[in-house]
């Protein structure tokens, strides 16, 4: 391999990490008050919601598929948890609940794709809106409060100066991170995404990987929604509206082909953080909420483009092999 393409090669699989690098450097010197601890914590417990459902966000699309329901997923869970724990149950039974609901309608989402042949786009619209309609009509369209107020500590405690909800999104990181590449289960999922008719031929039961990644990914949606909820300590009908694109976003920013098959767990972590870093540099420097849309709005079709460049690059640099 020549040096011009070993470079290439390393700008196209650290360009992320380059870029986030860049951002810091330009916040902190347009804003004396960005490189500080207080600020990096604040960074990391903004998009510890978002990193955990970008962990299930990353599954999806690394199988060909989308889902659009997550944030809703963690808005009903939020509420579910809520009404529970109002009438009573501990705060423990009111998750518990709450996860299975979310994990039932993630293998929903996984049902009406594979069984059904419906289109992901689609399917997880339909849910992304009926969730949203059945938060509204459980609440009443208003916020629930009147539950434990012990639920909003765990939002609150930090080990070592470290919040917990930062510490869960790290360990969920992990997780799908070990279970990505060093499992069998992980080879499916890129094997999946990749090319499906070949892992169908190769003994691989592709409607079970697509059902469980689903499922995963509204199981993880729970537990966001958790996380938000004790953050809030209220449970609002409209909580994680918006936040299906933040994980889009983290991911494709992350080198995840939306094509499936091709991307890496560690660098969407990067991508997470990019989005925190990002969001909260604008707002230190005054930057109001319409030219944030825009600018993040440009940050994906950017991402999305350099997913697609690195990608023909790599097959053009194989064939030439």
């Amino acid at each position: 391999m020549s040096k011009k393409n070993d470079v290439l090669t390393k700008m196209l699989d650290y360009g992320i990490l380059m870029v986030l690098i860049i951002l810091i450097i330009f916040f902190s010197v347009a804003s004396s008050n960005f490189l500080s601890i207080n600020t990096c914590m604040t960074i990391l417990k903004q998009v510890s919601i978002t990193g955990i459902t970008s962990v299930g966000m990353c599954y999806v699309i690394l199988t060909g598929g989308i889902d659009l329901s997550v944030g809703s997923i963690a808005g009903l869970s939020a509420v579910i948890a809520a009404l529970v724990m109002q009438a009573g149950a501990p705060g423990v039974i009111g998750s518990l609940v709450a996860l299975l609901v979310a994990l039932a309608v993630g293998a929903l989402n996984g049902f009406c794709v594979t069984k059904l042949n419906m289109p992901a786009l689609i399917a997880t619209l339909g849910t992304q809106t009926a969730l949203r309609g059945l938060a509204y009509i459980v609440t009443d369209g208003l916020p629930v409060h009147s539950f434990s107020k012990t639920y909003g500590n765990f939002a609150k405690t930090s080990i070592a100066g470290i919040p917990l909800m930062v510490l869960l999104m790290l360990l969920v990181f992990l997780v799908g991170k070990f279970i990505l590449e060093r499992t069998t289960f992980g080879r499916y999922v890129y094997g999946v995404g990749g090319n499906e008719e070949a892992s169908h031929l190769s003994g691989v039961n592709v409607m079970r990987v697509k059902l469980i990644v689903y499922a995963f990914a509204g199981f993880l949606s729970g537990i966001a929604g958790l996380v938000l909820l004790s953050r809030t300590s209220s449970g609002q009908p409209s909580a994680g509206d918006g936040y299906e694109m933040d994980a889009i976003t983290a991911v494709v920013l992350g080198g995840v082909s939306l094509s499936g098959g091709e991307g890496r767990i560690n660098q969407v972590m990067i991508g997470v953080v990019l989005m925190g870093v990002l969001s909260t540099g604008m707002i230190m420097c005054g930057i109001n909420d319409y030219v944030q849309k825009l600018v993040k709005g440009i940050v994906l079709i950017l991402a999305v483009a350099f997913t697609e460049f690195s990608g023909k690059v790599r097959n053009q640099r194989m064939v030439q092999k």
